[in-house]
């Protein structure tokens, strides 16, 4: 079984910067992909990022690109997720997921996700 836990949410100021976490179980972290989506109140969970196992390739939503950068430590079994320059839409409950698909940017492929965290930025 698979478990990851993400951390390293919280509030902030718009223009500020989070650095999410996300530790995972297992002895198979490092032949996944890993993604980060998030969910605002009333809207539809979105991609964000993800990042390939071997890192070589690394996708962004448009909305986040040139802010937001996705790490992973495959020694730690952790993904990062390092948000700088926030704004108020960014806010919403973030979650980590792994894939073995190459099709990064496509929630149903994911099959473990965390439980999230909330990422609040005010104006």
């Amino acid at each position: 079984q698979v478990q990851l836990v993400e951390s390293g949410g919280g509030l902030v100021q718009a223009g500020g910067s989070l650095r999410l976490s996300c530790a995972a179980s297992g002895r198979t972290f490092s032949s996944y992909a890993m993604g980060w989506f998030r969910q605002a109140p009333g809207k539809e969970r979105e991609f964000v990022a993800a990042i390939s196992w071997n890192i070589v390739i690394t996708y962004y939503a448009d909305s986040v690109k040139g802010r937001f950068t996705i790490s992973r430590d495959n020694a730690k079994s952790t993904v990062y997720l390092q948000m700088n320059s926030l704004k108020p839409e960014d806010t919403a409950v973030y979650y980590c997921a792994r894939t073995g698909s190459t099709l990064l940017r496509v929630g149903k492929v994911y099959d473990y996700w965390g439980q999230g965290t909330q990422v609040t930025v005010s104006s």
